[in-house]
């Protein structure tokens, strides 16, 4: 069933219809549009929540950034913005799969209906056109016919009227027979334009109009289908994202999974643990033994036994800062200072007054303590020996930036042994650069070497007088001469492996001198050689054009990579000689 033959009187409606379902398509992409800005809307706030509690820490050694339970929530955060950026995701694919995609369609839509309506109030124009001239035609048609009665009528009386003359009644018979011929070309004209008509009716109602009809039925069936695929990418959009949404929310589970309560518990004892010893108990300190015992042994001259009781004693600490003041001891109020003996001069220990004497003695002992809190409250400075860190956390804080220098000092070391290379190359072809060129680098690499190790040796000794075990990285300190020898030395080449080490380099192994002494390190690797390469100078291996290499070493930055052929030798190629393939 077609709207050509069943709705083939009902041009009306059938517009009044395509024009509700284009409104309808507007309406669907102006809700998909809220819906994304609404996603948009949502992903933005969830990233500013996340920003908002993930603020950059000046410093990465914030004693929370290694508890489990501050990562668990800092990958949350992570999760949270990753799932922020796919709700995005979504509000993009809907823009760009329903709202624009539907949009573009709906024109297209919306031009082909105008010109099938158009079509059609052409067609109807025609038929009205063709209705109009018929009905001037049958109108004349009656019109002429008419006046021809008339005239016939006239002509018979004026032929049976006795008194009118011969000339009279020829005269009105010959307008009778032309009144007749018209009134018969009329009729020929109306019976002309009405087989006209008639065929444009048949041709408008059976052809035209039908075919019309039914392109606006495929338009209409066509939007309906598009809209229906609209629909159910509203649904899938979301769905194509779900498993990326479903892993983010098991990061989060697993964030809170990996929270380790014990873990964290042994992380803060490492970072605030002090290395102090408990405070040992405080001892009873007499007052009025020094005072009465000055008393009674002014009258017998000198005392029995010289007693201190107001030595002082070591400084302790209170465990928690907010007590700064220690309570002074209650000294039994003095009527009157004792009289001085008439024995004998009074102890020197005591002088001519005792009172005096005791309170020179409460302010020797309790200010330097109340001195000493003082400072436990005050923040310390800072020093470059971590001097005034605890026992422990300054353990850690040395050992710490002891690692930080051997692995600067290590890739200044690095560094020198490329260079060297370089210049050895040079020296030997001289087409690939100049040897002076890098003789500034090289001086510089140096120096930094030799700064490097005066600061190695200072936080050594460092290290040691804190009772650290001085666990640092193992180096390799090759450095070449400028004939391209392999000599281990340092950097002004004022001692060589074979003088006496420093006690301080006691904790280092020593250093390696050439790849034979090491461990055969496993391919990452081939290469082909593109150009032969002499291999002349220390160091560098020969190839051949096509030769096949086993990588062992990538290039660091200095142009030359680290090959091993199949019965074991090994040395340095240019790197811009050959074709590299990493193992995956």
């Amino acid at each position: 069933m077609d709207w050509g033959t069943e709705l083939w009187d009902q041009c009306d409606i059938i517009e009044k219809h395509t024009q509700s379902g284009l409104e309808l398509v507007e309406k669907y992409v102006k809700f998909v549009k809220e819906r994304t800005e609404i996603e948009q809307n949502y992903a933005k706030q969830l990233r500013n929540l996340s920003k908002k509690y993930n603020q950059k820490r000046s410093s990465k050694d914030e004693p929370e950034c290694r508890l489990s339970s501050y990562q668990a929530f800092l990958d949350i955060l992570t999760e949270m913005n990753d799932y922020a950026g796919q709700r995005e995701l979504i509000a993009e694919n809907l823009m760009m799969n329903i709202c624009i995609d539907l949009t573009k369609y709906l024109q297209e839509l919306k031009q082909e209906r105008k010109t099938y309506l158009m079509d059609a109030k052409k067609a109807q124009q025609s038929l009205e056109s063709t209705y109009k001239q018929l009905d001037s035609s049958k109108k004349r048609f009656e019109r002429e016919w008419r006046e021809a009665e008339r005239a016939a009528q006239y002509a018979e009386k004026t032929d049976q009227d006795i008194n009118a003359t011969k000339a009279d009644v020829e005269k009105a018979k010959q307008q009778a027979h032309m009144r007749a011929h018209v009134a018969d070309e009329c009729k020929n004209d109306y019976a002309a334009q009405l087989q006209k008509y008639n065929k444009e009716q048949n041709q408008f109602y059976f052809s035209d109009m039908p075919l019309i009809f039914n392109k606006l039925q495929d338009l209409d069936e066509r939007r309906i289908q598009k809209l229906a695929q609209g629909y159910m990418l509203f649904s899938d959009t979301e769905k194509h994202v779900m498993p990326i949404i479903g892993k983010c929310l098991e990061g989060i589970t697993k964030a809170g999974t990996n929270v380790n309560e014990k873990n964290d518990s042994m992380i803060v004892i490492e970072q605030n643990k002090s290395g102090f010893e408990r405070p040992g108990d405080l001892e009873f300190e007499d007052y009025s033994q020094g005072i009465n015992r000055a008393s009674s042994d002014s009258s017998l001259g000198t005392p029995k036994v010289s007693i201190d009781p107001w030595k002082k004693k070591t400084n302790n600490f209170w465990l928690f800062s907010k007590r700064s003041k220690l309570s002074s001891p209650v000294l039994a109020p003095f009527s009157t200072p004792p009289a001085p003996s008439p024995n004998g001069p009074p102890s020197p220990k005591f002088g001519r007054d005792p009172l005096s004497y005791c309170l020179k003695e409460i302010n020797k002992t309790v200010k330097p303590r109340i001195s000493s809190f003082r400072t436990l409250r005050r923040s310390p400075t800072v020093t470059e020996d971590f001097a005034h860190l605890p026992p422990e956390q300054r353990r850690k804080r040395l050992q710490q930036k002891l690692d930080e220098i051997c692995k600067e000092l290590q890739k200044e070391v690095d560094q020198s042994e490329a260079l060297g290379k370089m210049k050895d190359v040079y020296e030997k072809n001289p087409q690939m650069g100049d040897p002076a060129s890098l003789a500034s680098q090289i001086n510089q690499t140096s120096q930094n070497i030799e700064r490097l190790r005066g600061e190695q040796s200072k936080y050594e000794t460092w290290l040691a007088e804190a009772g650290g075990r001085g666990d640092t990285l193992r180096y390799k300190a090759h450095s070449f001469n400028n004939n391209g020898a392999n000599d281990v030395h340092s950097p002004d080449g004022a001692y060589s492996d074979e003088s006496t080490p420093d006690p301080s380099q006691a904790i280092y192994a020593e250093f390696d001198d050439d790849f034979e002494d090491e461990d055969l390190a496993a391919p990452i690797g081939k290469c082909t050689a593109m150009y032969n390469f002499p291999g002349a100078s220390e160091g560098t291996i020969a190839m051949q054009e096509g030769e096949v290499l086993a990588v062992v070493e990538e290039d660091k930055g200095d142009g030359w990579t680290r090959v091993r052929r199949n019965n074991g030798d090994e040395g340095y190629i240019p790197t811009s000689y050959v074709t590299i393939t990493l193992n995956k």
